[in-house]
Parts: C-alpha cells; structure tokens; sequence
C-alpha cells in the first residue's frame, strides 16, 4: 500500500511596508510612490499574486496609510492579500506584529512558510521566490543575497579628523543581502520569543535574529539578481523606473486554436497600417478565428492614418456597422534614415505626423469604444527605442515615444478598464524594411506572421502598460512571466543595432 501524500505546507508572503519616504524626500511613504505607472507597493504584491508557489500575502503598513494600500488592492484585484495591518515603530515590531497575525488560527503542531518581502523591491523574479520556497524543504531559514562588486571596508572615527579605515575585508566571502528571507514560522517565531528577553536587542533584518538567537540554525543562501533593488535614495526612483521601461513581458498564449476562436469570436478589431506586413498578418490571424476585422492602410481603404477625420470615421464605422470595437491596432509607421541637419522639413513632418501624431490622434479617438468594451489599443515600438542611433533620430526619438504614451495612456485609463500595450519586434521583414534596406539575408529578420501571432495573444491577456518583446528563437513565448530584467539587460546592446 503506498504512503499517503504528504500535505504541502502553505506558504505566505509578507510585504512589509512599513518604512516612510523621508529618503526619497517625500510627504508619502515611498512604497505609494508611483513607478512605471502604478505605486510601488503594487508592483510588488502584484509580483506575489502571480507566484505559483505563493497562496496568500499579508501587508503591513506604515501607520495612517492602511486605507491607500486596501484601495490599490481592490482596484488591482489581488485576491491573495488576505490582511493590510499596521507597522511599528521599527522592522523588529513589524515583523513582530507580522508573525503574531500568522499564527492566528494555526492549529497545535502546524508550521507554515513565511517569506518576509520588503515593499520597495518591486523588481523581485519569480525565480527567487520559487528557490526560497524551495529551500524551505530543506532548511529552516534562508536569506537571499549577491556578491559584492565593490570592496567593503571597516572604519572608525576619530573625533573631528572623519573617517579611517580600520580593516578591508576579503570580497570574494563578502555578500549583500536581499530579500526575501524565508523561514519556517515556528523558527522565526522562537528567535523572536528568545530575542525579547535580551534588553539591547535591535536588529535590521530577520536572519540576523536567528542567527543570533538560534545559532544552530544554518540559514541557506539563495542567489538573489542585480535588478532586485531596493528603492531607498532619489536616485533609486529613476533606476528602477528605467528598469521597468526596459524589462519585457511574454505574453501568454492560448491553450489551441480552438481558445483563440473562442476569444476573438464576435470581437471586433480595427487594425491602422493593416494593408500588408504585421497589421495585415494581424488581420488575416483574427479574421481566420471569426473575429469581425477593419483593415485600413493608405494604398487599400485610402486611410492616412495622419488625418484625425479618417481616423474617427474608420472607427464610426466599424462602431455603426458591427456595434462594438474590442480592439485597436496601429502598426502604422514610416521609416526615413538620414542625418537630420540634411533632412527636409517635409520629410521631418510625415515622420512626426505619421509615427507619433498619428498614435495620439488614434488613442483620442478610440477612447470611447474601447472604454464600452473594456477593450485594449495596441501600439508598437522598435527595438531601438532604448538608445537613439546616428542617422536614425526622428524615427528612434518617436518610437521611444510609444513607450512612454503606452505607459502613460495604461494608468490614466486603468479605471475605465482599457488596456494599453507596446509590441517591441527585432528587425522584421516587413515592405517598410525592405524599402529601407533592401533585400537581407534569410533567416536574419524576424518574420510578420511571428509578431502578429504574439499581437494576438497581447490583445487576449490581461496584460496592460507593458512592453512586449519579439525576439527569434524565444525559449521564454508563451510562459506567462516576465521574460526577464537580465534579458533586459543583456538585450539592450543588441537593440543598439537594431531597427
């Protein structure tokens, strides 16, 4: 007979949120500070609502600010959260109030997983979380930490003369810590328990606690990343921003054809720049699922997508005739290599007007059936929007402007419940290219059928304000998670290049 299955043990999150933005010079805790369009606290326990090995997330807050947090969660729907409580006064009473709430209702002799999660790292890998909890089968307490690419010294001072070092220790045993730190709840509580009798106890994280109190603990170490910053200083606000424009997103895919059938059919799409390459691909994919389509390019319908009025009738159109718009696309766009000291102002306006006025115009317009439908607009960037290349001005200048309306546009229409995204394809075969470059090696561009198949499963997610990358031979489409800061990262010199 073989041996019954051995509950799992929950696991929950503990975002502390306690901490003020006196650092970051603010009259609001800097966890409410707002970063890549949402607050960073959001950010944050968005990032636990999706990890699979998580079941429920509790918040504390700092004092007075417990409604803000209970408002973002609603509006955010993160169902995880299960209590938002106040902070103390220090990170000691905080986790102190913490681990008195979760063992509430345990019962005599269960355990559970508590990772204790700072609010203001909003840039945590589900990897991470994933190692934790695996660690926890294992060892009672784990801490999450990187090397240290900077030699740390020891100093002392000495009366008004300032600082002298006193000792450089060896770098390659040195390591900063991160969080999460993950521990059995029944360690973490008994190093507490102990930690109250000592009447100079004061400590700046958890794992120093057990390390203190419960020597013959080991606490495990976990490979933490870079990217997992913790917003602190003014400076931290416009790096983590800047990471987050970078950091791309895969879009879920659907399970079979059967789904997208099912997703798109009665839908209706109206695709700008939809007479060949990637918008007709889109509106081939979407017609082939039953979804009633609205193609306009110049040379097919006549539509120019930089005259507003033919903009707003396509899209009065497609309203009278099929009674709803679920989705616009615009891949509309133009593409003008040269110096721009020698770049005529004709040329310089059917840049602005077609790749950045015309997005705008198209967003104004569509705004009143998307917000009828819950709907999502879908715009598209280049890859080389990260960096702005010589002879390349106005058209990186405007397609990093995608970037910032894409963002822009999904917090200011969150509460109408409109989706806004950003495709970011590698260099693409597509007539523009072609026209621009001529013929290039095959195999080397990525192909418009690739791209409006990822199109299709943006517009089908529930994804909103992201970047979405396309990159040839993604091992990470369809996965559902962030693909990655490191690929962010790593990626930029490669858009560098890009067109």
């Amino acid at each position: 007979m073989s041996a019954p299955h051995e509950a799992k043990t929950r696991t929950t999150a503990v975002v502390l949120a306690g901490g003020t933005g006196q650092r970051v010079g603010l009259a609001i805790p800097k966890q409410l500070l707002k970063i890549a369009g949402k607050a960073v606290i959001e950010h944050t326990l968005t990032i636990f609502e999706q990890a699979d090995s998580v079941d429920d997330v509790i918040v504390l807050m700092a004092p007075g600010f417990v409604p803000d947090v209970e408002k973002i969660i609603a509006k955010a729907g993160l169902t995880k959260v299960t209590r938002v409580i106040e902070g103390g006064a220090t990170r000691n009473e905080t986790t102190e109030r913490a681990i008195r709430a979760l063992g509430e209702g345990l019962g005599e002799g269960e355990d559970l997983n508590v990772l204790f999660h700072d609010a203001v790292r909003p840039l945590l890998s589900q990897r991470v979380i994933k190692d934790c909890v695996d660690a926890l089968d294992r060892y009672q307490a784990v801490d999450v930490a990187i090397p240290s690419a900077d030699t740390i010294i020891v100093t002392r001072t000495h009366g008004e003369d300032g600082e002298f070092i006193t000792d450089v220790p060896d770098r390659s045993r040195l390591r900063r810590g991160q969080t999460p730190q993950a521990f059995k709840l029944s360690t973490i509580r008994r190093a507490y328990e102990i930690a109250a009798g000592d009447p100079n106890f004061q400590a700046t994280d958890d794992c120093s606690v057990v390390l203190r109190y419960l020597p013959d603990v080991p606490i495990y170490v976990v490979a933490g990343d870079e990217y997992n910053m913790k917003v602190t200083q003014p400076v931290d606000v416009f790096i983590a921003d800047k990471l987050f424009q970078l950091a791309s997103t895969a879009a879920p895919s659907q399970a079979d054809e059967a789904a997208y059938r099912e997703l798109l059919s009665g839908r209706t799409l109206v695709v700008f720049g939809g007479s060949y390459g990637i918008g007709a691909d889109i509106a081939a994919l979407a017609e082939r699922y039953g979804a009633t389509v609205y193609a306009l390019g110049r040379s097919t319908t006549g539509t120019h997508v930089e005259n507003p009025e033919h903009v707003e009738e396509a899209l009065a159109r497609a309203y009278a005739e099929s009674g709803r718009v679920d989705y616009v696309i615009n891949t509309a766009g133009v593409l003008r290599i040269g110096k721009l000291a020698e770049t005529d102002n004709a040329t310089i306006q059917e840049a602005l007007n077609v790749n950045y006025l015309a997005p705008v115009q198209i967003a104004r317009a569509a705004y009143k059936y998307l917000a009828e439908t819950k709907g999502q607009l879908l715009l598209y960037t280049s890859s080389s929007y990260t960096r702005g290349r010589a002879e390349y001005s106005l058209y990186s200048s405007t397609k990093a402007a995608m970037v910032n309306l894409t963002q822009a546009l999904a917090d200011e229409w969150a509460g109408e419940g409109i989706r806004v995204n950003c495709v970011n394809p590698e260099r693409t075969a597509t007539p523009m290219r072609t026209k621009a470059f001529g013929q290039e090696p095959a195999g080397s561009l990525l192909s418009s059928e690739a791209v409006a198949r990822t199109s299709l499963d943006v517009l089908l997610s529930e994804l909103t304000g992201h970047v979405i990358d396309v990159r040839q031979q993604d091992p990470t489409r369809g996965a559902g998670e962030a693909s990655g800061f490191e690929k962010a990262l790593a990626s930029v010199l490669d858009r560098q290049e890009d067109v």
